[in-house]
């Protein structure tokens, strides 16, 4: 498979990150179907080949790896051939919570033995097809992109005496300011490692359950 222009450099830049960083490990990551953070990990000494040779994966791992009420796995059969995860150098970051940690996405494909699009992009790989009709967007209304946010929600318990939670930290006032100082560590915490990741935190919301957060 042909390497695109600057392609060599980034995955050199992305050797002096690790180096410089001391990472130890990656996370080669993708997305399946249903939105889950799938993927490999591998020691950061491979990081050349996997960036120029990527990594043999499973289609279950863009599918869940489900079943249907007769214990068919769904997407996929037994003699179904393995796919090939490329890793994007651009997305490479060094994990803020384990600098020995570092993850990078990759883009699904088929692999060469595949008898219909061998070697070509993956239908199921629902990230590498947004960033297609991104560019796609791109190409068609002049180099406008699109913006998207998310609003994730949840629950930060206490630890009870024997491992189970004991409700949350806070009372169920929604929006009352004071509930955000008791989750003040939290929100600043999560903003920290949020901020070192490259993504805009803009606001936080607190609703009706003791320890919500979103």
């Amino acid at each position: 498979m042909p390497m695109r222009a600057g392609r060599a450099d980034a995955i050199r830049q992305v050797r002096e990150i690790i180096d410089r960083g001391g990472v130890g490990y990656i996370y080669y990551q993708y997305i399946s179907v249903t939105g889950r953070i799938m993927g490999k990990g591998a020691p950061s000494p491979h990081w050349e080949a996997m960036a120029e040779r990527g990594l043999q994966t499973w289609i279950g791992g863009l599918t869940n790896v489900v079943a249907d009420r007769s214990g068919n796995l769904i997407g996929y059969g037994p003699a179904t051939p393995e796919l090939l995860a490329i890793p994007d150098p651009e997305t490479f970051c060094q994990l803020p919570w384990d600098k020995r940690l570092a993850r990078v996405f990759c883009t699904v494909f088929n692999m060469r033995e595949d008898k219909t699009n061998p070697g070509g992009f993956m239908d199921a790989d629902c990230r590498g097809n947004l960033r297609r009709i991104h560019d796609r967007f791109q190409a068609d209304h002049g180099g406008l992109h699109l913006r998207h946010g998310c609003e994730p929600e949840m629950m930060w318990l206490n630890r009870g005496e024997k491992g189970g939670h004991a409700g949350g930290p806070t009372k169920p006032n929604a929006y009352h300011i004071d509930q955000f100082e008791a989750l003040a560590p939290v929100c600043l915490q999560t903003v920290a490692y949020g901020q070192a990741m490259g993504l805009d935190m803009i606001q936080g919301d607190h609703e009706d359950a003791p320890g919500q957060l979103d």
